[in-house]
């Protein structure tokens, strides 16, 4: 049998060669199919595949491409091995869907999904920055149990076009001018990409994932008036090297990072970088995703509990 070459390769169906591989949408929205990550352990899907660009974006872990970059991954081999391995699958060989288009579409599938592309209209596009009123966005808040003064303080009402329809998220600004964007459907970003960084001149720091997480921490120590801490939330571990310099700035640094496998290695890792000025503050949510999950279990145990006392 020919062997394949890289250009036929990438005409391959991401969403069809998932499947050959055991992995099915959590859920599909326009040309987007969100997939718990088949590069890492996790309960909320934020592995997504453009199936009209035919390519994938990782959120969790910031890394994306076409079925090449994701088969070097998922299978850690070369470039010349993963062609064997894509020649047949399921002992039939794999059906390109690709090849009417040209070349210079082709040339562009390499940008991940959701994140850098040429074609604008699969590109994230912010129409409007404004205070956050909207009542669907408040109830999700509700739903994650962040107070609505908390995220006023830091988010806004996000406004943007994708696919030629328009949106409304909860927008959390990053240090280069990007949002990180979510609602109860949705999760992205616009670019550019970047971290977070708030300084409120302490020597120590508050490290966070994600930002539902650091709005989870202050609706923790709400009571607190002044700030506790410097916080950085990473957005992404894909910026976890980038933000070693900030990190040794400071006498101390307490890690609120996701338990999955990808958090829990992140972490050990700056551990590793100094373990005397480090200390991982996620073990005692150690039975839960984040720390957003466990205030969410903690807020409806509470509620149940008043429920149940009212009924009493």
């Amino acid at each position: 049998m020919e062997k394949l070459n890289c250009e036929q390769a990438k005409q391959i169906d991401l969403v069809d060669y998932l499947a050959s591989l055991g992995y099915q949408p959590q859920k599909i929205r326009n040309n987007d199919y969100w997939y718990l990550s088949p590069l890492r352990d996790e309960r909320t899907a934020s592995f997504k595949v453009n199936r009209k660009l035919n390519v994938w974006f990782d959120h969790g872990t910031g890394n994306g491409g076409n079925i090449i970059d994701f088969g070097i991954y998922y299978y850690k081999c070369s470039v010349s091995e993963l062609l064997d391995r894509l020649l047949g699958v399921g002992g039939r060989p794999v059906q390109p869907i690709l090849q009417g288009l040209p070349s210079s579409t082709t040339a562009g599938l390499r940008a991940a999904a959701g994140e850098k592309k040429d074609d604008t209209a699969g590109r994230i596009i912010v129409v409007n920055v404004r205070p956050l009123n909207e009542m669907v966005l408040l109830q999700y808040l509700d739903q994650r149990r962040i107070r609505v003064a908390v995220a006023r303080q830091f988010c806004h009402e996000v406004e943007f076009s994708l696919y030629e329809k328009t949106h409304t998220a909860i927008g959390f600004p990053n240090n280069s001018g990007g949002f990180e964007l979510r609602n109860s459907y949705f999760k992205g970003s616009s670019s550019p990409k970047d971290l977070t960084f708030i300084d409120n001149q302490k020597d120590q720091l508050s490290v966070f994932e994600g930002y539902f997480d650091f709005m989870t921490f202050k609706c923790l120590y709400s009571h607190q008036d002044e700030p506790m801490s410097n916080y950085l939330i990473l957005n992404s571990l894909a910026f976890l090297e980038k933000s070693r310099e900030i990190m040794e700035q400071h006498r101390q640094g307490y890690l609120y990072l996701d338990r999955d496998n990808a958090g829990r290695e992140a972490t050990r890792k700056i551990l590793s970088w100094n373990s005397y000025k480090f200390r991982d503050g996620s073990k005692f949510y150690h039975k839960y995703d984040d720390l957003n999950a466990w205030y969410v279990a903690q807020s409806t145990e509470k509620r149940q509990s008043l429920r149940t006392g009212r009924k009493l």
